[in-house]
């Protein structure tokens, strides 16, 4: 009866031992990427960020007009009064106020619409479905159990640069 308990006591710790070496080699295998990057890697040759890219630049080079307007009152303002001309001075800083109030209104209302346009093509459906396509993918052939974001890192306190396959993701979109 000695014997037969040795042998289950035996078979018993060869079955934990032999479970125990499963569990030991199923490591969770985890994965970040930089949505940001594969973000600019995506758009930076795309026609809607092109678009955006070229009104910001046009609502620039606008503003940079009205401001040089506005330089130019200045000094003809300085002159009148330098001259002597009170009323020609008093004529030029109302022009002045309302190109400034002009120029406000419109730097404000440009930065409101460039913003809407930003945020339209950081919510892009295609790009989105694309990036989890490919995170899909990548996380199936590679053995990730998970993929975090970078962004989203407020829970990420170290990670090892091995496990950041954002120049893979970009590679795989074909970027």
């Amino acid at each position: 009866m000695r014997k037969n308990n040795c042998k289950w006591l035996l078979v018993a710790s060869l079955l934990f031992c032999a479970a125990s070496a499963v569990t030991a080699q199923q490591i969770t295998k985890f994965g970040v990427v930089d949505t940001a990057k594969v973000y600019q890697a995506y758009f930076r040759n795309s026609a809607p960020v092109r678009n955006y890219e070229n009104k910001k630049a046009d609502y620039q080079k606008e503003i940079d007009n009205l401001t040089q307007e506005l330089q130019q009152l200045q000094q003809k303002k300085v002159e009148y009064e330098k001259d002597g001309r009170q009323a020609a001075a008093l004529n030029v800083e109302s022009e002045i106020t309302k190109k400034t109030d002009f120029l406000n209104e419109y730097t404000n209302a440009k930065n409101v619409e460039l913003e809407s346009l930003k945020k339209s093509l950081q919510s892009s459906d295609e790009f989105y479905k694309k990036l989890y396509n490919t995170l899909a993918k990548i996380a199936e052939s590679g053995g990730y159990s998970m993929i975090l974001s970078l962004q989203q890192s407020n829970s990420i306190l170290w990670y090892s640069p091995s496990v950041d396959i954002t120049d893979q993701v970009i590679t795989d979109l074909g970027l």
